[in-house]
């Protein structure tokens, strides 16, 4: 094995590389207190707890599809949209889109900005469908 790892160092470090690429994102969103929550447990949380769903999809893709009464801001407009999602920092949010690394950043922001219950969904929107959960289309 070492012999291998001695001549085949490129290699070895490429491994490296990806096995960190690929964990990177889950001790990040555990060092920022953002737990990953499948579709019915995001249902339960919004209904028993008054959460709200916060979806970042560009506005294109939010027309394809998105959850009902979830609120549109697109990531690259979530420190922008200060007024629209600050009243709602006390109640749990669900942080959704369909790329799932997108949401894990939105979800990242709003902890810094003080949210104090920040939750993802995982697998994104299309662990939602996988679900049969229903979508909206507007």
């Amino acid at each position: 094995m070492i012999q291998f790892v001695i001549h085949n160092w490129y290699l070895f470090l490429a491994l490296v590389v990806v096995l960190v690429l690929l964990v990177l994102p889950n001790i990040m969103q555990r060092i920022h207190g953002i737990a990953s929550l499948a579709p019915s447990q995001c249902v339960l949380l919004v209904n028993r707890e008054s959460g709200v769903f916060v979806d970042v999809s560009e506005p294109s893709e939010f027309k394809t599809g998105h959850i009902s009464n979830a609120i549109n801001v697109p990531m690259g407009m979530i420190d922008q949209a200060t007024p629209q999602l600050d009243k709602h920092k006390a109640r749990p949010v669900v942080v959704v889109g369909r790329v799932p690394n997108r949401a894990l950043k939105a979800a990242t922001a709003l902890r810094k900005r003080g949210f104090a219950s920040v939750h993802v969904l995982a697998g994104g929107l299309a662990a939602w469908e996988k679900e049969s959960l229903p979508l909206e289309k507007s």
